[in-house]
């Protein structure tokens, strides 16, 4: 099993290269960079250029915020300097995040992925050949790239892989049928939901592209509770039940919930932190639920907790570094024993 790295999302640019070099020497196979408050890709230069061995993957960059072009033109960049270590992970964020934050405009997101991808292997071609580009699909149209603005012709460089993040049916399907691989959302990486919807759908789409499933990575992208002490646990189990709050009272994440009978939860959540009452989310995401849907182990345990949960059903998982870089030599223990573990199914 594959073990990946996250990062703070409001971590400063300034901190980056340390953050990234302390991840690759603790044993890591990658670093995931989210889109939150920074720029993805500008992460990923500073985390690429300070690292020699892991895997850069974005986990995930907003597709529709920005052209194809400037994905394609990003991520080559990054794969060129990384020397192969880059890879895209697209995500399609909900509605109200693209119209209302972003200001850019919705569209039915499964076949706007599709084709916002399929641009993207024209793009690539266009680079590797240095001929002219032409992609004519539903949502995008390009057809212009005279020699002055193409990076090639750079036969020698390999496109990036590309994943994607998603949770419902239909994108995992989409993932089955054209990505290398899907990261699992924090609030659907639980083991039912891998069951039931995220293993089956990847493989249906497999099935519809005349793709082996096996060959489609999953990453779970599960949250974690751990620590060296009981009082750390506790610490980070308060820390875990906002996140967990925030998360949930989404209602486009709410499907593993809906999984234990628990619906009625998500509305709860929304009503609360509308009203600013985080204060009162412990009366509703008790230990009991925490303990259902985030592991929660020390770190001597945790490593077995994992594999027991997750063996089966991944070929990659998150594993959050420890905040305090003390028990960096016990969260490399636990990565070099998940990584260490018999090769699970749809491992690639």
């Amino acid at each position: 099993m594959r073990v990946y790295a996250g990062m703070d999302a409001r971590m400063p640019l300034r901190d980056v290269s340390r953050y990234a070099a302390r991840v690759e020497a603790m044993g890591y196979d990658g670093l995931h960079v989210a889109e939150t408050i920074h720029d993805p890709f500008a992460v990923s230069l500073l985390a690429a250029e300070h690292t020699e061995r892991i895997i850069i993957r974005t986990s995930v960059a907003l597709a529709f915020v920005r052209s194809p072009l400037l994905t394609a033109y990003a991520a080559w960049d990054l794969v060129r300097f990384s020397g192969g270590r880059f890879e895209l992970g697209l995500g399609t964020q909900i509605r109200q995040n693209i119209e209302d934050r972003y200001g850019m405009p919705w569209a039915e997101p499964v076949e706007r992925m599709r084709d916002y991808v399929a641009a993207l292997d024209d793009i690539y071609a266009s680079f590797r050949s240095g001929e002219r580009l032409h992609h004519v699909g539903p949502h995008y149209r390009l057809t212009r790239m005279q020699p002055y603005f193409n990076p090639g012709p750079d036969p020698a460089t390999s496109p990036p892989p590309t994943w994607l993040g998603g949770v419902n049916a239909r994108i995992c399907q989409l993932a089955g049928e054209v990505a290398a691989g899907i990261v699992t959302h924090p609030t659907n990486s639980n083991p039912r939901y891998l069951e039931t919807i995220c293993r089956p759908n990847v493989a249906i789409g497999a099935a519809r592209a005349n793709r082996d499933p096996q060959s489609v990575a999953v990453v779970v992208g599960t949250p974690v509770i751990t620590g060296a002490t009981d009082a750390e646990l506790d610490t980070e189990r308060e820390r875990q039940r906002r996140l967990f709050a925030f998360l949930y009272s989404t209602p486009a994440y709410r499907r593993t919930l809906e999984l234990y009978g628990w619906e009625d939860l998500a509305g709860r959540l929304q009503s609360m932190i509308r009203a600013d009452r985080w204060d009162d989310l412990s009366s509703v995401v008790t230990d009991e639920v925490l303990a259902a849907l985030v592991p929660t182990a020390l770190y001597d345990d945790l490593a077995t907790l994992l594999l027991t949960r997750f063996g089966s059903l991944g070929s990659g998982i998150m594993l959050p570094p420890p905040p305090d870089p003390a028990h960096d030599e016990d969260a490399a223990a636990v990565v070099a024993a998940l990584q260490h573990a018999e090769k699970p199914v749809g491992a690639r």
